[in-house]
């Protein structure tokens, strides 16, 4: 009995060290300590933020389009705003969110190289993924981690008291960025969020 307590207890132990280091640990107790923070952050990017109200973001468009800022996407239905110099090459930022309530709950933002080609590996969807971690960690700071998406392979996500960002390549052109209220989603029985972090609560 001794024996068999001696040989259960490394490998016990081990096991446990080893997951809590695992990326969906860490996920878990990035989420599980931001949201009992209780605190709010809501900022998107253009003066739109999580919560705002579905009458309020079509007026704010309204202005940015009258402004010149941003336009129609050439399906129209999304909204597409020209990076200039965000990121190391020209690109196109593509969005349009998702309510709740009549409230924005998620903004997903697509990104793409306007010069992109097969052949041009500079503009490929690894490096803009890779672009965009780097200028999101400008402006909502560092603390991204890896984590394993269910439909795209591994995916970087940060988490500030209830907003989550999640950034993951689509395919060798498109890149996602997903911003979501976490303390909605939370209430959500049956959530459609495009994020799709594996095993997420």
């Amino acid at each position: 009995m001794k024996i068999k307590i001696v040989w259960v207890m490394p490998v016990l132990i081990a096991g446990l060290l080893i997951y809590g280091c695992s990326p969906r640990s860490k996920y878990d107790r990035m989420l599980n300590q931001e949201l009992a923070s209780g605190v709010r952050h809501d900022s998107l990017f253009m003066g739109l933020y999580l919560g705002m109200p579905e009458k309020d973001f079509y007026t704010h468009c309204w202005i940015l389009n009258r402004e010149g800022l941003i336009k129609q996407s050439s399906n129209n239905t999304m909204v597409e705003y020209e990076l200039k110099d965000e990121l190391k090459y020209p690109a196109t930022m593509q969005y349009y969110p998702e309510f709740v309530e009549a409230k924005i709950y998620e903004m997903p933002v697509q990104f793409i190289y306007n010069g992109w080609t097969p052949w041009n590996k500079e503009l490929s969807s690894d490096n803009l993924e890779l672009d965009v971690l780097r200028l999101y960690e400008k402006i909502y700071g560092e603390g991204f981690i890896k984590v394993k998406h269910s439909k795209h392979g591994m995916a970087y996500t940060k988490i500030n008291g209830n907003r989550r960002i999640t950034i993951f390549k689509e395919d060798e052109l498109h890149v996602w960025t997903v911003f979501t209220d976490m303390s909605v989603r939370k209430e959500l029985i049956d959530s459609t969020s495009k994020a799709g972090i594996i095993n997420e609560e």
